[in-house]
């Protein structure tokens, strides 16, 4: 299949912007194919019918077919001079066969296929005088004294007559052609354009999302140092006041508060790391337990749920190795783990509590994400997923279940569902257990 195109298109390879000159090509290429036929068959039959001097003419044309064959190949920039001698050939081939031919051979039909050449390989300005070239060349032939013609005048009149209706409606045709042509490019430029908004409008969404689950990390981070670095602080501090009271510091006493020390920078550290991991941009397929994945989203929330009293119950079940994007399933988890306890804080529940479960399917881990916080008002359901939407007010960006759903679309090609319950909502997400 690639053969035959390479062949129509001479072997090049066009652009967007070049189809037109593409389908140019592929006309040419087939006119000289037809052509190339055409005069084959024609200098056999004339071999045959012993007119030598015809068959020879015709077997030029062909070698001339195959040197225009190969010059199409050569440059695109020799299109033009192709074009032009292919109009050549096909004008004084059928000049040749009006005036040298009968009107039983029939040959004169040939002459209906003058207007798509010419139209097709040449402009309406420079097609006007090859045509009117022709037409001339058909009324005088009854009165030039170098060929004898079996034509009558009146017999050339009609052909002129009907090869100039012919032209007419070929070449509005071509108008309507091209016009369509025009239309079709015009609403692609337009198409192109609106998804160019809409592809940068996306990446802008993205950027927000990002900066937004930014803020909120860094507001855990807060959270998760605050009390570590109390501890660090409290310990120095102890140390300084006995120093200052002058009260005699034991060994075992500091190896203990170094050792305390010790062990809070550590776990700053593994802290840092943990978010360092989650803000990696590149997209690793990562072979984890679903557990494990959840406890570490956890993990960068348990400051705030201590702090706001809100209780999280994860119900863990057997082990279930995933192969998946970590990152991206971790942001989904903290971005409907942090709106529920948004609402719960808002709705100032008694005894807030959120709920993770994971369910088993085949090809699939379900994980749900439960509060008590009421639901989501009936009306908004459908749209909580949309870009800007929010419950909040001048609190709520609108951007995190929006870009949470893009990511399950885009990335592992489910999508969070939403509904509620007597208690609250509760969010499922769908993660294939191997991402293809």
């Amino acid at each position: 299949m690639k053969l035959v195109k390479d062949f129509f298109t001479s072997g090049w390879n066009f652009s967007e912007d070049e189809r037109y000159l593409r389908s140019k090509f592929q006309m040419m290429n087939i006119a000289i194919v037809l052509s190339s036929t055409a005069v084959i068959y024609g200098s056999i039959l004339n071999i045959y019918k012993g007119e030598h001097y015809l068959a020879l003419f015709e077997f030029s044309l062909f070698i001339m077919n195959i040197i225009l064959w190969f010059m199409l190949r050569r440059s695109k920039a020799l299109y033009d001079f192709v074009s032009i001698a292919v109009t050549a050939q096909f004008t004084f081939l059928l000049i040749l066969l009006l005036y040298v031919s009968s009107a039983v051979d029939m040959k004169h039909t040939w002459y209906f296929t003058y207007p798509i050449i010419i139209l097709y390989f040449k402009n309406e300005k420079k097609a006007i005088p090859w045509f009117v070239f022709l037409i001339s060349m058909l009324l005088i032939a009854p009165f030039q004294p170098f060929f004898h013609t079996e034509y009558t005048f009146f017999q050339l009149f009609y052909l002129a007559f009907v090869l100039g209706i012919v032209s007419v409606i070929v070449y509005f045709y071509k108008v309507k052609m091209d016009e369509a042509t025009h239309i079709i490019t015009t609403q692609e430029n337009v198409l192109s354009k609106k998804l160019e908004e809409l592809t940068q409008k996306d990446r802008m969404l993205t950027l927000q999302s990002k900066q937004a689950v930014m803020g909120e990390m860094i507001s855990m981070i807060a959270h998760q140092w605050r009390q570590p670095l109390s501890t660090v602080t409290l310990s120095i501090s102890n140390l300084q006041i006995k120093r200052l009271l002058g009260e005699k510091l034991e060994e075992e006493e500091i190896d203990k508060a170094l050792e305390n020390i010790s062990d809070t920078v550590v776990y700053l550290s593994e802290t840092i790391d943990d978010f360092q991991t989650y803000f990696r941009p590149d997209k690793e397929v990562q072979t984890i337990d679903i557990n494990a994945l959840v406890d570490k989203a956890i993990s960068f929330v348990k400051p705030r749920l201590k702090e706001t009293n809100i209780e999280l119950n994860f119900v863990k079940k057997e082990k279930f190795i995933v192969h998946t994007y970590a990152n991206e399933l971790i942001q989904v988890l903290l971005n409907i783990i942090n709106n529920a306890v948004d609402e719960l804080i808002a709705q100032k529940i008694q005894t807030p509590k959120v709920i993770i479960n994971i369910l088993n399917r085949d090809e699939e881990v379900a994980i749900t994400i439960a509060d008590n916080a009421g639901g989501v008002d009936e009306q908004y359901v459908d749209a909580v997923f949309e870009p800007y939407f929010s419950t909040k007010g001048k609190n709520g960006t609108g951007l995190g279940l929006y870009m949470s759903q893009m990511i399950m679309q885009k990335q592992f090609h489910t999508k969070i569902e939403l509904k509620n319950t007597q208690q609250g909502a509760i969010f499922t997400i769908v993660v294939p257990k191997k991402i293809t």
